[in-house]
């Protein structure tokens, strides 16, 4: 459950904003995002405001999806908040979600 830098890459950027993607075989609800310093070794790359969608659960076809939101990163100690939360399963090759907001 530790974070991996080869998963996260920068989808889109402008005026310094910037859309992240981060993958992980983890699931969403055991890690802890903010309060662990999860993502402390991309403070020097993430800015506050910046918005990253996570594919979490990977390995798993009840797969988790989040939308996080960066909201401090001072002395590289980076904090972020879930913005929007849903899991999904793969049934016959169509995504069943059941959408809940965080």
């Amino acid at each position: 459950m530790a974070y991996n830098p080869n998963n996260l890459s920068a989808l889109c950027y402008a005026n310094g904003f910037t859309v992240w993607h981060y993958r992980t075989p983890d699931d969403y609800n055991v890690v802890d995002w903010s309060g662990s310093g999860y993502f402390n070794e991309a403070a020097s790359m993430l800015r506050v405001g910046d918005f990253m969608y996570v594919n979490a659960n990977t390995g798993d076809p009840a797969r988790q999806h989040a939308t996080l939101v960066i909201t401090e990163n001072k002395g590289g100690l980076v904090e972020v908040t879930t913005v929007a939360y849903t899991e999904s399963a793969l049934v016959l090759g169509f995504d069943v979600e059941s959408p809940r907001i965080a």
